[in-house]
């Protein structure tokens, strides 16, 4: 494992463990999957493990895990404040105060506001105390480094970057998104300031492996490089000296295994002219075919008439970067056949899930158009029937 220096000149991983998506089992995190494959990647040399108050049982099967292999001391914590609930000084307290419940710790190695848009929010968090109170945690060690989690353009995160004196920060950046959201001006503007950048969706939710359009596949297969869609991706930022660690949501054993053996392989300045030059065929490739920009993050979720909006957009792009049976397939496995109704047409307008969006999508105006074009007629009335069937 390769690893890059915070602001304080301690080693950092160069891969970290994203614990947003998790297997779950039943109602819950499955924790012996997620035990062996923390473990592992323990052993392997990661040593930064990200999570965040609003991820379901993650802050808790996180803790349990690692005072149960007594291996606290091993690692560095990345949780995140959520700032967007917070109401007055005192909720700072008793959100904090929670977390170190759940991780069974008496400190947060790395803690972030989360999902900061714009520079407003912080300022409200700032006219609640929150800089006397973050002045307060790092006193008495309880906080060691502060940061904040972006989604938003770039000229925002410039504002929120220069707004307080932070330890870290942390981007949504992959080749797809090097011109958006905070993009690489932002990743520039931090390092200049002697930020560490850690990286969010380097794979975009996935996307930049499963829903590659075949001509896109093709490409890097063809690649003498012979490396996969995602060590391609991946290594694009580890071309990059100003990204400090790339989170990855892994979810098993290999793969775990497989992107820890690329972050100790790969070494920044390596890209050659003919590995750029596959990246931006691969981009065009899949320009081409999306329908929209979802990650399947899940923030605008819960809809509150229950439509799986994730859901719904990712079989919709699989109509376009795959094809249009395997898109319609899915989303009648996923969607179409459960108990509760959660197809686009329960849609209300509220506008609700557009507030939480990270990628500011148009959600409302996107969700007729899929289901448009994953339910026609004879689907509709093919699944109206099943339902009919498996509901009696």
């Amino acid at each position: 494992m390769q690893y890059r220096k915070d602001r304080n000149g301690e080693p950092v991983s160069l891969l970290g463990f994203g614990c947003m998506r998790w297997q779950r089992s039943g109602s819950g995190i499955d924790l012996d999957a997620a035990e062996a494959q923390v473990m592992r990647a323990i052993e392997l040399g990661v040593t930064y493990f990200d999570t965040a108050y609003v991820y379901p049982g993650s802050e808790d099967a996180l803790g349990r895990i690692l005072e149960k292999n007594g291996a606290r001391d091993r690692v560095n914590i990345a949780t995140k404040l959520p700032q967007y609930l917070i109401k007055g000084r005192g909720a700072l307290d008793r959100y904090f105060d929670e977390q170190l419940r759940r991780l069974r710790t008496d400190h947060v190695d790395y803690y972030l506001m989360h999902m900061l848009t714009d520079v407003v929010a912080w300022d409200k968090l700032v006219s609640l105390g929150v800089e006397e109170w973050i002045a307060e945690k790092k006193a008495s060690g309880q906080i060691r480094n502060i940061g904040f989690s972006f989604h938003g353009n770039t000229e925002m995160f410039l504002r929120v970057l220069a707004a307080y004196d932070w330890d870290f920060c942390q981007i949504q950046y992959n080749y797809l998104d090097e011109n958006t959201q905070a993009g690489r001006a932002g990743l520039l503007a931090a390092a200049e300031r002697g930020i560490p950048v850690v990286i969010m969706e380097p794979l975009r939710g996935g996307k930049l492996v499963d829903l590659l359009p075949e001509d896109a596949r093709r490409a890097i297969g063809d690649s003498p490089r012979g490396w996969s869609p995602a060590e391609l991706a991946l290594r694009w930022l580890y071309d990059q000296p100003q990204v400090t660690c790339v989170l990855s949501g892994m979810n098993s054993v290999s793969m775990v295994e497989e992107n820890c053996r690329v972050a100790s392989d790969a070494r920044a300045g390596e890209f050659g002219p003919d590995d750029f030059a596959l990246v931006e065929r691969v981009k065009s490739a899949i320009a081409e075919k999306v329908r929209i920009g979802c990650t399947g993050c899940g923030y605008c979720l819960p809809c509150p008439k229950g439509v799986d909006i994730p859901g719904t957009f990712r079989c919709w792009n699989e109509m376009y970067t795959e094809r249009r049976d395997v898109g319609r397939k899915e989303y009648w496995q996923t969607v179409s056949l459960r108990r509760e109704p959660a197809f686009a047409t329960l849609c209300v307008r509220c506008g609700l899930c557009e507030t939480h969006c990270p990628q500011h999508l148009p959600i409302r105006d996107s969700l007729p158009k899929a289901d448009r074009d994953l339910r026609p007629l004879r689907w509709r009335v093919a699944a109206a029937v099943a339902r009919w069937w498996s509901l009696r």
